[in-house]
C-alpha cells in the first residue's frame, strides 16, 4: 500500500480536517457577518489558513520531518479551516446582486493577502527553526 494512503495519514487527514472544520464555523458563528455584507469572516480565515499553511509547509519541510503530524496540519487542519469554497461562493453572490467592485475588491484582497500571508508563514517558520 502506499505510504500516503496509509491508515495513520487518512486518519491524520481526518482528524485535522474535523478540527479545522469546527473551527472555522466556530470563528463563522461568533464573527457574525457584518451589516455591510461583507464576508470578513471567511476573508480573515482565509488569510489566517494560508499563513499557517506556509507555516506549517516550512517546519515540515524535511522528508523525515513527522510526515503523519504535517498532513495532519496541513491538508487536514488548514483544508478544513480554509473556506476557498464559500470565497467562490460568496463572490458569485456578490456578482448577481450586481456588486461587481465589491466582489472585485473582496477577490483581490483575498488572494493578495492569502498569497503574502503563506509567504510570512514560510518566513516566520524558517526563523523558528
Amino acid at each position: 500500500m502506499n505510504s500516503a494512503l496509509s491508515m495513520p495519514m487518512l486518519l491524520a487527514v481526518a482528524g485535522g480536517g474535523a478540527i479545522g472544520s469546527v473551527a472555522r464555523y466556530v470563528i463563522g458563528v461568533v464573527m457574525l457577518r457584518s451589516s455591510s455584507g461583507f464576508p470578513l469572516s471567511t476573508l480573515l480565515i482565509n488569510v489566517a489558513g494560508s499563513f499557517f499553511i506556509g507555516l506549517f509547509a516550512r517546519l515540515f519541510d524535511a522528508p523525515d520531518q513527522h510526515q503523519v503530524l504535517r498532513v495532519a496540519l496541513t491538508v487536514g487542519l488548514c483544508g478544513g479551516f480554509t473556506t476557498f469554497s464559500a470565497f467562490s461562493a460568496e463572490t458569485v453572490t456578490m456578482l448577481q446582486q450586481g456588486k461587481v467592485g465589491r466582489a472585485a475588491l473582496y477577490v483581490m484582497v483575498s488572494l493578495v493577502a492569502g498569497v503574502l500571508a503563506t509567504f510570512a508563514g514560510l518566513m516566520v517558520g524558517r526563523a523558528s527553526r
